[in-house]
């Protein structure tokens, strides 16, 4: 099965071929069920992929013309660190198999010999945080070690806004070439979190792979799925899911004397879901009021936001100067544009791709994009 599409792109023509996975496979050697959820990389010409279950694989026929792709598993440690059990507690709204993917990998991440992973840990039973792994990438075999984690963790039951939700986990992953690591958090539904310094929740982290000391490179995040380092001017750009809308494209300058923040769980240009007349929701709207601008409540305004949500996902940075485009999930779409000075989006240009775009990596002069809806890629060719 493959279809093409011709596609107009800030002026330019975008071909959309969409290939086939058919040889995704799990330890055991059977069909993986989790593959409608699934993170991509490159590594010395293979495209890299991993599940939500943590089955990694790898295929060498990203150059072939060709509409099928064969993947071959690489063995791991990662059931070491996650595994059937917490894949099951997944179900806890009757979903089948991880298809809620509460508790899963959340990212992959290569850099020259070294791999990372993030994923939901359960600190102890029934408790969660977002931590990170690391290993030497081989196509055989890889042993994983923890580069981040945290005793720190969120009670599915027990918390202080008797909520949960490990959607808002966040985990995007970029290494960087000075031995540094930025990493994302979500706040797991516990809001009050994002606001303090002293947590990992609803944070973006900067982690040095060789001491593994950290520190918060900025906060008052709620779910970010996109993370994008500038090498030239030295910022992130961010892409975070909003609530009931909401979504947002952020810039993180680093290097900052205060960590910038971004406001949630006090300012966003969305609703607590049900929104402000819902009677379940006064309380959380005195908590958490949900202020529509960010400045003047002392917080970073996004350089843009999205009202309905996109359910946005992985944004990444284009060949020209200045140019990106991020993806979304709940939209299907891709958005093209142009950052002016690093404070303003301007000439957007959304391109319908017609399935939940779960991540998409740029690789020579082509973006991949895994589908979720038919646990596909599809290869976007820039011209």
């Amino acid at each position: 099965m493959a279809h093409f599409a011709k596609l107009g792109a800030n002026g330019k023509v975008i071909q959309v071929l969409t290939l086939d996975n058919k040889d995704m496979l799990n330890a055991d050697g059977v069909e993986d069920e989790s593959v409608g959820q699934q993170y991509l990389e490159t590594h010395n010409n293979n495209l890299i992929l991993i599940s939500a279950s943590g089955v990694l694989a790898y295929s060498n026929q990203i150059n072939n013309n060709t509409n099928d792709l064969d993947f071959k598993q690489i063995k791991t440690n990662i059931s070491k660190f996650i595994g059937e059990e917490q894949f099951r507690k997944s179900r806890i709204h009757d979903f089948d198999w991880l298809e809620g993917g509460w508790f899963s990998i959340k990212d992959v991440n290569i850099y020259k010999d070294q791999i990372y992973v993030s994923y939901t840990r359960e600190v102890k039973e029934n408790c969660w945080n977002t931590s990170l792994l690391h290993g030497k990438m081989n196509l055989k075999l890889i042993i994983f070690q923890n580069l981040f984690t945290s005793d720190e963790c969120v009670h599915f039951y027990d918390n202080i806004d008797e909520e949960f939700n490990a959607h808002q986990s966040g985990g995007r992953v970029i290494s960087l070439e000075n031995d540094k690591v930025y990493f994302s958090t979500g706040d797991f539904r516990s809001r009050h979190r994002t606001q303090k310094i002293d947590s990992m929740f609803g944070k973006v982290i900067e982690i040095d792979k060789v001491s593994k000391n950290y520190k918060v490179i900025s906060m008052g995040h709620r779910n970010p799925q996109g993370l994008y380092y500038n090498k030239e001017d030295n910022f992130l750009i961010e892409a975070e899911h909003g609530p009931q809308g909401g979504d947002e494209i952020n810039i993180i300058k680093l290097n900052q004397k205060e960590i910038p923040n971004y406001g949630w769980a006090i300012s966003s240009y969305g609703e607590h879901y049900g929104g402000a007349k819902a009677s379940y929701n006064q309380k959380t709207y005195k908590k958490y009021p949900l202020y529509k601008s960010h400045s003047d409540y002392g917080f970073i305004e996004p350089i843009k936001y999205f009202v309905p949500s996109i359910g946005i996902s992985q944004i990444v940075g284009l060949d020209k100067k200045n140019h990106y485009v991020v993806a979304s999930l709940k939209d299907s779409s891709l958005y093209f544009f142009e950052l002016k000075e690093s404070k303003e989006i301007i000439n957007m240009n959304r391109i319908e791709i017609g399935e939940r775009i779960r991540d998409m990596i740029k690789y020579n002069n082509e973006l991949y994009l895994f589908l979720e809806d038919t646990a596909s890629f599809a290869q976007v060719i820039l011209k």
